[in-house]
């Protein structure tokens, strides 16, 4: 009980600090949504109960004493200090969601497989996981994480990291056979196109272009809108399609896709861990970025 005996009514020192704040006690008022005579009433006693004068008033400005501006630095950072533990006990209190974003073939060749890895490592955190090839936009999703192809910096989010990406032609080691020592781009073969309206994601014509090959004079055999379908089909041995190494790397080492020629393309764009640019820090988000940087540096360096 002698804390109590010592220490000032805490309403008071609120207001007290607000008052220093804000330099005004009309603007210390509305922040604490009481009236401005409450809070001169608060300030009252408070230097009846300390013996002293806490302000210097002007004709229409305050200034804190020397005194008055100590006591309000020690108040500040108290304050502080009891904010952060009362959010961090309700933060322990409530469910732990983390949402992820990313493409269609990002979450199903990548993100998945490797989230069983995060939530033996996490069990204590909900995930969901939103797929769409159509952009996400940070500040109008409630997307915690990003996975974003694309080149930075970016108007709606912070980039954490970066990495590159090679490009490929894949098919299935039966087609493979059929080819032998041949190179493809000469003798007709089946190409299996992604009809992507990211200018960034490669066609055929532009894999071509960039190899210094003459392009084949008739359309790809087969096109799809997804990537994951352009993928499916050549595992089924459909024909030949452009791999992206960090996609494709499972199925290159699990056997069911074979690179068909050492032809191998740079992308320009880049993936990207993104965050929300302007909303608060969340502890659950950050944790689970750290983990995508991690795993997809880990990716990355054993293509």
């Amino acid at each position: 009980m002698r804390l109590l005996r010592n220490v000032p009514s805490l309403t008071a020192l609120v207001a007290l600090e607000a008052v220093i704040r804000h330099k005004s006690f009309t603007e210390a008022a509305r922040e604490l949504g009481v009236t401005q005579a409450a809070v001169s009433r608060q300030i009252a006693c408070l230097e009846q109960d300390l013996g002293v004068s806490l302000f210097t008033r002007g004709h229409r400005s305050i200034q804190p004493t020397n005194a008055c501006a100590a006591l309000g630095v020690a108040l500040a950072e108290n304050f502080s200090g009891i904010t952060e533990a009362v959010e961090s006990i309700r933060a322990t209190g409530k469910e732990q969601v983390v949402t992820i974003g990313a493409t269609v073939a990002f979450s199903t060749f990548w993100l998945l497989s490797r989230l069983i890895e995060f939530r033996r490592l996490h069990p204590e955190i909900q995930l969901r996981v939103i797929s769409q090839d159509p952009r996400i936009n940070m500040e109008s999703s409630n997307v915690d994480v990003l996975i974003r192809y694309g080149t930075p910096p970016f108007d709606d989010a912070t980039v954490l990291a970066s990495c590159g990406d090679t490009i490929v032609p894949v098919c299935s080691p039966e087609y493979a056979t059929k080819i032998a020592d041949k190179n493809f781009w000469e003798i007709g073969t089946d190409l299996i196109e992604y009809d992507a309206a990211d200018s960034l994601w490669y066609s055929w014509p532009k894999w071509y272009t960039q190899m210094g090959l003459k392009k084949p004079s008739g359309e790809p055999s087969m096109k799809f809108s997804h990537y994951t379908e352009t993928i499916a089909a050549a595992k089924a041995g459909q024909g030949v399609a452009l791999g992206w190494g960090v996609l494709v790397n499972t199925f290159i080492q699990d056997g069911s896709l074979v690179v068909l020629s050492e032809r191998t393309l740079v992308p320009d764009g880049l993936y990207n861990i993104l965050v929300p640019l302007n909303s608060p820090r969340n502890g659950v988000g950050e944790l689970a970025a750290n983990w995508l940087i991690s795993a997809l540096q880990d990716s990355t360096d054993n293509q």
